[in-house]
């Protein structure tokens, strides 16, 4: 017999607040480490469960539940880190960013650092790992120039958010497109339709606001010195662009993501082999724990001294335990109970899409993290996608729209704490020059208003 109770509003906000609370004390006025927090979330959440007669065996089962539905991430975490260690190991990376730097010219230094930063990014698929490498050569670069550095830190993160937000390596990329439950190649293609017009807008601002600074000679220096430390270092050569090549060709062709990455990283370790000289033994060692040199330069040494499948735990972990806790405030109520005076008011695309970037932009100002706002917000409106005949594309493009480009722009976030470090610019500075990551679901919202980029669901077809 079912004795399981349907949570009231009032107690929904109660344990859905607590979570909130939890996490935003946490994370801000002690410094807790998420994963800890999202643990004692967990707990919070059980005893709610607990209290509507769900047995200790059901909770854990709908953890399961929620966990499972997210396992094939394990996969593309994994590679991922394999993809960047064989990149790094074959030169490919180095060689992107040699040639990338002769596009540093002082006549068009912000426009070509947010194609710079935007290009790496895609490669990589991380947002920290080019705003810790890119991002600090062209903040030295702009200082020399004369450019505000508020104006360039702006421009690297609006340029990593685009790569990180686009790029079929991306942990968040790929977690948005699991949690909405369609697949990967579907939802980054349909988000060309919102992106790509909010990044011709940047280009042009960029453009503009480059023209106002003159250029200083002095700041080639910075770039003719690194780039003399990668040709110390590696074999440089359009060869190495190869391994992306083949990479973004096979996702052009809708091969799975999987045998993409995996196809891309044998490339990329027999160009290390027969190209770099690298050993064998050594290249394997860096799958599994990063790439690591000592290139001379700082610079560098930061670019390429990671990847490898461990440095991919902390986030698969984290995306673990995100599930387990989405799972359960789904399947015991607690989000519809929550949200079903919302929901039932929501008649019009336009006013879903609205309020599901809101919940996504909410969630990742008061967690700090894209992650848990990913999962979170994805389970709370899929239902409601499906109900009004929309495909699952159009749910992981809105979802990514408001957190993954929100969570840079927040000081508290581990992100914004990171950024601003690095570059040392405080986020509050960057913030308004940072316009693809504010700039995108507004442009989204215009677009949808005019009946564009809209995908309904086709009778007896998949709804992806």
């Amino acid at each position: 017999m079912n004795t399981h109770k349907i949570p009231n509003f009032w107690q929904a906000l109660l344990c859905f607040g607590g979570i909130l609370t939890i996490i935003v004390a946490g994370v801000i006025a002690f410094n807790i480490n998420i994963h800890v927090l999202l643990i004692v979330s967990i707990i919070w959440t059980c005893f709610h469960s607990y209290s509507l007669g769900y047995k200790f065996k059901e909770i854990k089962q709908l953890m399961s539940d929620g966990i499972s539905n997210g396992l094939g991430a394990a996969y593309v975490f994994i590679l991922i880190g394999v993809v960047v260690a064989a990149f790094l190991e074959s030169g490919t990376i180095a060689s992107i960013v040699y040639y990338s730097l002769d596009l540093i010219h002082p006549a068009v230094f912000l426009p070509a650092g947010l194609l710079l930063c935007s290009f790496m990014s895609v490669s990589v698929g991380t947002l920290m790992g080019t705003v810790a490498t890119a991002g600090v050569i062209l903040i030295g670069i702009g200082a020399a120039m004369g450019v505000p550095l508020p104006i360039v830190a702006g421009m690297v993160i609006a340029g990593a958010s685009f790569g990180d937000k686009m790029s079929p390596v991306s942990d968040t990329t790929n977690l948005a497109a699991i949690s909405a439950g369609t697949d990967l190649y579907t939802h980054i293609k349909s988000m060309l339709y919102t992106t790509v017009p909010t990044y011709i807008i940047c280009l042009i601002l960029f453009t503009f606001i480059g023209f106002q600074y003159s250029a200083d000679a002095l700041a080639t220096n910075d770039i003719q010195l690194f780039q003399e430390a990668i040709k110390n270092n590696y074999v440089v050569s359009v060869w190495g662009f190869v391994p992306v090549i083949v990479l973004f060709g096979l996702s052009l062709k809708k091969i799975p993501a999987e045998p993409a990455m995996m196809a891309a990283s044998s490339v990329a370790i027999l160009m290390a082999v027969f190209q770099q000289g690298h050993d064998i033994l050594g290249i394997l060692a860096s799958l599994q724990d990063g790439y690591k040199a000592e290139t001379g330069h700082p610079g560098l040494d930061t670019l390429v001294n990671r990847g490898g499948i461990q440095s991919m735990m902390r986030t698969f972990s984290l995306a673990l335990f995100a599930m387990a806790l989405g799972g359960l405030l789904d399947k015991v109520g607690i989000l519809t109970s929550m949200l079903q005076g919302i929901l039932k008011h929501l008649k019009s695309v336009i006013s879903l899409l609205f309020a599901t970037m809101l919940t996504g932009i909410v969630s990742s100002i008061a967690t700090g993290q894209s992650y848990i706002s990913i999962v979170l917000t994805s389970q709370l409106f899929r239902k409601k996608f499906e109900d009004m005949g929309l495909k699952r594309r159009m749910l992981s493009r809105t979802v990514e729209e408001s957190t993954t480009l929100i969570t840079p722009l927040m000081p508290w976030s581990l992100g914004g704490a990171f950024y601003s470090g690095v570059m040392g610019v405080a986020v509050v500075d960057y913030l308004p020059w940072a316009f693809l990551n504010y700039l995108n679901f507004i442009v989204a919202l215009i677009i949808a208003s005019l009946g564009l980029a809209i995908f309904r669901k086709e009778p007896e077809k998949e709804a992806v």
